[in-house]
Parts: C-alpha cells; structure tokens; sequence
C-alpha cells in the first residue's frame, strides 16, 4: 500500500501593519547608528586616502576620469546627481513593494536578506569611517559635483541631504557603498523574478549605472562599490539562517503566552438525566407522526353507529353490524 503523503503547510502571507513597522524601526536602527558612527575626521581621511592609493596601484583608479566628465558636461552630471540624491530612495522601496504584492512567496527572504546587508554595512561604517573623494582635498583632483550643481537641486554641499539637514546624515560613511549594494539587490530581484524583458534589462543596467554615478559624482571610490556588492553576498548567504533564528525566537516568544482553545466543548446539559421508554420531559413537542398519549390511552377509534371493531352494537346485536 502506497504511503499517504501531506501537502506541506500553506505559508502565510506577510500582512502589510506587521512589515511596515518592522521595516521602519531596522531602517531608524541603520540611520541612527550610521550617525553614531562617524569616527574621528583624521581617521575617515587616511582610510580614503589609502584606498585610493591602492586602487591607483592596482590600476584601478576610474574614479578621476568619471568625475571630470561629469563635472565638464552638466548635461550627464546634474541628471548624476538627481539619480544619487533620488533613486536610492525611490527604487528601493518600490522594488520592496512590487516584491511583497506579486512574488509574496519570496518576498520574507528578499526582505531579510536587503536587512540583513543594511546592517553587515552599518558594521562597515563603524569600523572604518571612511572620507568619499569629494571631500578630499582639492590637491586630489576630485571636484563634488553635488555642491557644483546644488542649484538645480534640493541638495546642499552635504551630500544628498536636503538643504539645512546635513547634520542629519553621516558623510564619512562611504565604505562599503549601499547605493551600489541596494542597487544590485533590486536588479537581482527584477532579473529572477520580473516577466517583461524591460524590467529584465533594467535589473541589468540599474546596479551599473549606480556604479558609475556614485563614481562620477565623487561620493564613493571604486572599492566602495566592490564592498558594496561583497556585503550583499554576505547577506544573501546568511538570509536563510537568520530566517531560521527568528522563527525559533519568535517561537519561544508564543510560548510564554499560551493561547486559549480555538474550539471549546458545549457542555452536556443532559448528563445524569436518564427517562424511561415512553416517558418524555415536560413540555416535549411530539411530531405528528407519533400519536400523542391522550390517543394511546383512549384505545381504537369508535365506528359511526356504536360497534366495536368486533361489529358488535352496544346492545349487543351482531346484526345491528350489517345495516
């Protein structure tokens, strides 16, 4: 006889009022810790300063011949800079979105896993605050073109930030660099799961142009973008256990509240009360098919003139029968 098999237990879709506090408070976790770890200025500055003479040793160095294009032409590098100060913002979210509502099936992964990278990078930060090119100085060559283009757009001298609101982000933050890192992420994501071949080649060309921006507009070296990309391996690799660990946490959390039985027995309100045969309770209707006691007992029914079923008359003449 063949083995019965179970169909496996149907996962539940994430509900939309449990993600969105969820994904808030580990996005104001990465914001506010990425503003704790701004390190001393001297240390971030040396760190850029080594990586660049590493990547000139290596031949590495594309970060100079981007950013004098894009600061000798506005035409590619002010839309650069609205691409740096908007799409990091915008794309994200969206393909997060996208993501939740057409493939919810891999959706917890893909959104553990963007997590996952956010805070392998917020580690980053911390370890080794590191000064962009941008802010070098001007004996290196690299010209901010975010500060040169800032009036055609909302940004200041302070990165993307919005005009007045540099104090609120962390500009030595460039190591590793998650504009490259969520940009390959979200081309990953369209390139396995989007059906039309636009989206397939945007997957594609998204992650490559963040590169080249974040390059040219002098915010990030090259290595940035390769430890970008390193840590969203990372993160993709440790996705699956961290699911698993917060299963088993969410797990323990459930048992120190046990909930109550969804089905609860209705009591037997006829225990102990035993009737005999034919007996009734009081007040218990009878369906018309039964004949009621008061039938029973008065016995079979009477013919019209007076005899008996034996067609005996009350007087007792066997004739009276046949009239």
């Amino acid at each position: 006889m063949p083995h019965a098999t179970t169909a496996p237990a149907p996962r539940h879709r994430p509900r939309w009022w449990t993600e969105l506090p969820l994904l808030a408070l580990v996005y104001a976790a990465y914001s506010g810790g990425r503003l704790l770890a701004r390190g001393d200025v001297s240390t971030a500055v040396d760190h850029g300063l080594s990586i660049l003479r590493v990547e000139k040793a290596l031949f590495l160095n594309a970060e100079h011949p981007l950013n004098r294009l894009f600061t000798a032409h506005p035409s590619i590098g002010i839309p650069s800079d609205f691409a740096y100060a908007s799409l990091h913002y915008v794309v994200t979210p969206a393909v997060l979105i996208w993501m939740f509502r057409r493939h919810s099936a891999a959706y917890r992964r893909a959104r553990t896993w963007l997590m996952t990278s956010t805070m392998l990078g917020l580690i980053g930060f911390t370890l080794m605050p590191t000064c962009p090119p941008r802010l070098l100085d001007a004996k290196h060559g690299f010209v901010d073109t975010m500060a040169q283009y800032s009036s055609y757009g909302w940004w200041g001298t302070e990165a993307s930030a919005p005009r007045g609101m540099g104090g609120m982000t962390n500009q030595y933050a460039a190591m590793p660099s998650l504009h490259v890192g969520w940009a390959l992420w979200c081309g990953i994501l369209l390139w396995r799961h989007a059906k039309h071949p636009a989206l397939r080649a945007a997957g594609i060309a998204y992650p490559l142009i963040t590169t080249f921006v974040v390059m040219g507009t002098a915010n990030h070296y090259l290595l940035d973008a390769v430890a970008g990309c390193a840590v969203m391996g990372v993160g993709a690799l440790l996705a699956r256990p961290v699911m698993r660990l917060a299963d088993r946490v969410k797990a323990a959390v459930l048992s120190w509240f046990p909930r109550s039985s969804a089905t609860t027995e209705s009591p037997d309100v006829s225990a102990g009360c035993e009737t005999s045969a034919g007996e009734r309770i009081p007040g218990q209707r009878t369906s018309s098919a039964e004949p009621s006691d008061a039938a029973a007992a008065a016995g079979p029914p009477a013919r019209a003139d007076g005899a008996d079923r034996s067609g005996r008359t009350p007087d007792g003449d066997p004739a009276a029968a046949t009239r």
